[in-house]
């Protein structure tokens, strides 16, 4: 009995093993025969056209992007970041972490900007009274985030530029969305927490770390993180997910804040 547990111990690590190495070892060649490495100070960083001009919209706005990141960590992983804009406000507000300067960036760059020549992905979208009904839990969550002072910022497994969104999306519980599984640092326990409620409370996050855990629930659907990295199914909106190539599938783009999408 020991002998066949221990042979479909075996199988199954290895099974997923071959499920983390085999897309990322896809989307290296990718990288590689692909778009290729890019002089960073020289990448395209302007507008992706994803948001009409703030003086031409009036409402409330908020958005969540995520792009590719820099050089051979897009391989592996996204940057995401925040988008508000006050109702009447002429300009739109963006917030990222970083690990340059002041770890949360006011404005360091264009709202719906290129990352360094990668174009973003809408992760979540709400406008005009939903927009407006969550601006201030988001500026509350970035306000009360903890890893804010200089050195605080680690690439992987966390905190990162994920691990700050992540922390404001479970912030504002409003916010029915979830980060790609390539943002990698977004199951890094930034609260000390390692089991925490799922998205909207709808099952549970084991979080080990940032190195591994084990999510299930409606938004995530279940999750396997090992390095940081993402195996697993979206039943809601039927995917796959998986290391370095993200979602396949139907797309997890939430449309509104109110459920509606």
């Amino acid at each position: 009995m020991l002998s066949a547990m221990s042979m479909i111990v075996k199988v199954l690590a290895g099974a997923l093993a071959l499920l983390v190495a085999a897309p990322v070892a896809v989307s290296a060649a990718l990288y590689a025969f692909g778009d290729g490495p890019v002089d960073w100070r020289a990448a395209d960083r302007s507008s992706a056209g994803l948001l009409p001009p703030a003086e031409t919209k009036p409402e409330a706005v908020v958005r969540v992007f995520a792009a590719r990141t820099v050089r051979w960590r897009g391989i592996f992983a996204v940057h995401s970041w925040i988008v508000v804009k006050e109702p009447g406000a002429a300009a739109y507000e963006r917030w990222d972490y970083t690990a340059w300067g002041e770890p949360i960036r006011r404005n360091g760059f264009v709202a719906d900007g290129r990352w360094f020549g990668q174009l973003p992905e809408l992760v979540f979208a709400a406008d005009g009274a939903a927009a407006e009904r969550l601006i201030p839990q988001i500026r509350a969550a970035i306000d009360g985030y903890a890893h804010r002072a200089l050195g605080d910022y680690r690439a992987w497994p966390g905190p990162n530029s994920n691990t700050f969104v992540a922390a404001v999306l479970d912030a504002v519980p409003e916010i029915e969305a979830t980060l790609p599984p390539t943002a990698i640092g977004k199951d890094f326990p930034y609260d000390g927490r390692w089991l925490v409620p799922a998205a909207a409370g709808s099952g549970a996050k084991l979080r080990l770390g940032g190195y591994a855990g084990l999510n299930i629930g409606w938004l995530e659907g279940i999750e396997i993180v090992v390095l940081g990295s993402v195996v697993g199914v979206d039943l809601r909106r039927p995917a796959l997910k998986l290391p370095g190539l993200g979602r396949i599938g139907v797309s997890a783009t939430a449309l509104a804040a109110d459920g509606s999408s």
